[in-house]
C-alpha cells in the first residue's frame, strides 16, 4: 500500500504547542496529513495553514466553530474519502497516541481488518500514567459498552484506530448521535453491527504533556447516556416480536 494512500485525521482545538512536534512525526511514515482545526482561539488554525504551505503531505480543514470530536471527524471523513485516501486513521494531537504506532495499524488493516484499533485492554495495551482509580473507570466504562452494546471490541473508546476507506463509507458516520468521545463507541458499534473485521492492537496510551485535555464530565456524561439508550433499544428489539 502506498503511503500517500494513507490519512491521517487530526482534529485540533487549542493544540498550538503539540501541533510544531506531532505534524512532522505523522509525515515522516510519508502519510498524509488532515488537520481539522475548529476555530481554535490560541492561533492553531494559523499554525495548521504555515505547515500546510511548507509540506506537500499537510492539508488543513478549517471548521467555523467547536462543535465536538464527532462532527469534526465526520468532516474529516468526508475530505479523505473524496481525495482518494485507502486508509484513513483517527489519532489524537496530544501524543497520547504514539506516531511511531501508526504503521502498525496499517499493517492490520494489511492483514485483512476492515478496522484497526489501537488497544489499551489487550495483552500489550497500557496506560502507564494512570492512577488505579482512571484505570478503573476506563475499563468500567468499556466493560458497559460491551455489555450493553453485545460488542466483542475491549476498547471501544479508544480514539486512535485505522479504517480501510471502503469499509468507512458503508458506516452512518454523518447521522452518528454522539458528538464527544461516545462518536468512538458508536462507530465501533456500527462497525459490529455492519460485520466489518475488527482487530485490536496492543498500544502504550500516555498522558499529554503539553496543553490541556478535552475529556470533561459532559463529554462523559453524554457517552454513558447514550450508550444507555443504544444498548436499552437493541434489548426492546430483541424482545419484540418481528411483524411479518
Amino acid at each position: 500500500m502506498s503511503t500517500e494512500r494513507v490519512t491521517v485525521a487530526l482534529p485540533t482545538y487549542n493544540e498550538l504547542e503539540n501541533l510544531p512536534d506531532i505534524a512532522p512525526a505523522v509525515t515522516a511514515h510519508g502519510y498524509r496529513l488532515l488537520i481539522i482545526d475548529d476555530d481554535s482561539p490560541d492561533g492553531t488554525g494559523e499554525l495548521a495553514d504555515r505547515l500546510a504551505a511548507g509540506s506537500p503531505l499537510i492539508s488543513v480543514l478549517h471548521r467555523p466553530v467547536k462543535q465536538g470530536l464527532g462532527p469534526a471527524y465526520a468532516d474529516g471523513f468526508d475530505k479523505a474519502l473524496a481525495d482518494g485516501a485507502e486508509v484513513i486513521i483517527e489519532m489524537d494531537a496530544d501524543f497520547s497516541h504514539d506516531p511511531a504506532d501508526l504503521p502498525r495499524l496499517v499493517a492490520a488493516l494489511e492483514r485483512g481488518a476492515d478496522l484497526a484499533i489501537g488497544s489499551r485492554y489487550v495483552p500489550g495495551g497500557s496506560t502507564p500514567d494512570w492512577p488505579v482509580h482512571r484505570q478503573m473507570i476506563s475499563k468500567g466504562g468499556n466493560l458497559y459498552a460491551r455489555l450493553m452494546l453485545g460488542i466483542p471490541t475491549r476498547d471501544a473508546t479508544a480514539g486512535f484506530r485505522a479504517f480501510r476507506s471502503e469499509a468507512l463509507s458503508k458506516l452512518p458516520y454523518r447521522d452518528a448521535e454522539a458528538s464527544g468521545y461516545g462518536f468512538q463507541v458508536e462507530m465501533a458499534w456500527k462497525a459490529h453491527s455492519a460485520g466489518l473485521s475488527i482487530e485490536e492492537v496492543p498500544i502504550s496510551f500516555r498522558d499529554r504533556t503539553k496543553g490541556s485535555s478535552k475529556m470533561g464530565a459532559r463529554i462523559v456524561a453524554e457517552a454513558m447516556w447514550l450508550v444507555t439508550v443504544w444498548g436499552l433499544g437493541r434489548v426492546f428489539r430483541a424482545l419484540t416480536p418481528q411483524r411479518r
